[in-house]
């Protein structure tokens, strides 16, 4: 029992979760959603008395509750809540997960679903104790490894689970097959999608809490031929408030994207692939430039991050509100700074110029393999060189890498002569350079990389390269120019200082970066 005084706790005993193995009759005595909804683990089962610990005094209530359930005394110690949330989820998802494929069995297991299947059936299915509390557990586990998308993917005979951790998928579990059907409905009713339909590709968005943390989830869900299948976006505000100091530029050139961004009015774009980090890369722009003075608006398809003190438009194109119209009537909303998710046609091209030449800042995406192609696909687009000329003046190009484990990397010898060669490595850089790589370990799932930072190449639009763009000069030519004159590092050349600094691998940077002799 915990004693109290006057209201008062008395002081607990602090105990240490690291590397402490859990019993598996322990964990039975609490049912897994009461230990992770009230942050309570169970340590000890002593004859008159069961020892838990507590993260807070927050889960004194709980504990009372469990006297009562239990029949018996609770005993709680203190320890650190980031590792009691750790290990709650780590025993208590392994429990359920390894449970749910024997509880499926017996007579009242969850049945197969076709198409035929009728609503009251598949709503039932949905809330079974055993799906919600797999749902939940795929959630918590998924924001605990800091997994960016989670894949619920149907095929023949089976199901898989994966989570995209650090741009790499993971298969993480292999749920019974016949509870897809029940998953998918869940993931529907929680999207306040229509459980019904399993012919036609929906989207929703869930907002959940888990321990205390609330965090929005972008669902798609797309019909295939061995039924629905699920791809979760999780949305981690915490990556989209990073700072540019915290983005990995490095420091000479952050110095100078400071300089562009800090311009009254003109066009600065992020180009890169998809996932490369674009929308992080322009919020901390924003961020950065952001002041009681200034009026921020945006338009993105879709929001994905609300940011305070920036107003966001979402992009309806059901109902005629695409980026184009959406950047028409931001003009007369008095803005200082304009952000367009991405310039996809000439329309939204002709807008986002002019609005910049008529005294706006505006921030924008492309999708182009380097800083320099930003204006070959602007002309293609059907934009004049002279409008681009004009108003573009600075690209950011970036991709993003895994960065070595700082628990598990170690001093290497020189890479192989082909990644020497590709990176550009110099025999003075080989011999003094710092190579790292992880081994593998348990904080990094034996990944050998923990985290992610950008590679970035900064393309800033000075006189004479006006004047190349009006002549419609080649992105090569422009490119030439730059390292000549600029000092441009190229996204390669990032990479490389990133290797030398034993921060990534060879492999991993031409994983992501096109070699340049291609």
């Amino acid at each position: 029992m915990i004693q109290t005084s006057n209201g008062v706790a008395s002081p607990f005993t602090a105990v240490n979760l690291e590397g402490r193995k859990i019993e598996d009759a322990l964990i039975d005595l609490i049912p897994g959603e009461f230990a992770i909804k009230n942050q309570v683990l169970p340590l000890t089962n002593e004859p008159n008395k069961l020892i838990v610990a507590i993260g807070s005094l927050d889960a004194i209530p709980a504990i009372q509750d469990l006297e009562v359930l239990l029949q018996k005394p609770v005993e709680a110690m203190m320890a650190d809540p980031a590792q009691l949330k750790d290990k709650i989820e780590e025993v208590f998802l392994e429990k359920i997960l390894s449970g749910i494929s024997g509880a499926q069995d017996n007579e009242s297991a969850i049945v197969d679903a076709d198409e035929n299947t009728d609503l009251a059936d598949l709503t039932k299915m949905a809330g079974e104790t055993a799906v919600v509390q797999m749902i939940n557990l795929i959630f918590a586990q998924a924001v605990r490894d800091g997994a960016s998308d989670i894949h619920i993917e149907a095929y023949e005979k089976e199901v898989k689970i994966r989570f995209r951790v650090d741009g790499m998928l993971h298969e993480m579990m292999r749920p019974p097959k016949r509870m897809h059907a029940a998953l998918i409905s869940r993931l529907k009713i929680l999207g306040e999608m229509n459980i019904a339909e399993r012919r036609l590709p929906q989207d929703g968005r869930i907002k959940i809490n888990i321990a205390g943390r609330q965090v929005d989830v972008r669902v798609s869900i797309l019909p295939t031929v061995f039924g629905e299948r699920a791809v979760m976006r999780i949305l981690d505000k915490g990556t989209a408030m990073l700072g540019l100091e915290e983005l990995g530029v490095a420091p000479d050139v952050l110095a100078r994207y400071r300089k562009v961004i800090s311009q009254p009015y003109g066009i600065i774009l992020a180009t890169g692939p998809t996932g490369a980090g674009k929308s992080t890369t322009l919020y901390a722009s924003l961020q950065e430039i952001w002041s009681p003075t200034t009026n921020i608006i945006t338009v993105e398809d879709p929001v994905e991050y609300q940011v305070a003190g920036i107003s966001q438009m979402q992009v309806r194109a059901n109902i005629g509100l695409t980026f184009a119209s959406g950047l028409r009537s931001i003009v007369r909303q008095d803005p200082d700074v304009i952000m367009v998710g991405e310039i996809r046609d000439h329309e939204t091209a002709d807008i986002a110029i002019h609005a910049s030449l008529t005294g706006h800042l505006v921030f924008s995406t492309l999708h182009t393999n380097d800083a320099a192609g930003a204006v070959t696909r602007l002309l293609d687009m059907g934009v004049e060189p002279f409008l681009v000329s004009s108003s573009l003046i600075g690209v950011i190009a970036q991709r993003l890498v895994r960065r070595n484990c700082p628990f598990c990397s170690v001093l290497v010898g020189p890479p192989s002569v082909e990644f020497i060669e590709a990176l550009g490595i110099t025999p003075e850089e080989a011999a003094s350079g710092q190579f790292k790589e992880g081994k593998g370990c348990p904080k990094c799932n034996n990944t050998g990389f923990k985290g992610r930072q950008g590679l970035y190449e900064l393309f800033v639009v000075d006189e004479p390269l006006k004047k190349m763009i009006v002549d419609r000069r080649s992105s090569n030519e422009l490119k030439l120019y730059a390292i000549k004159n600029q000092g441009l590092k190229s996204l390669l050349s990032d990479g490389k200082l990133n290797v030398l600094n034993g921060k990534t691998t060879p492999k991993e940077i031409l994983r992501v970066v096109q070699r340049e002799e291609l």
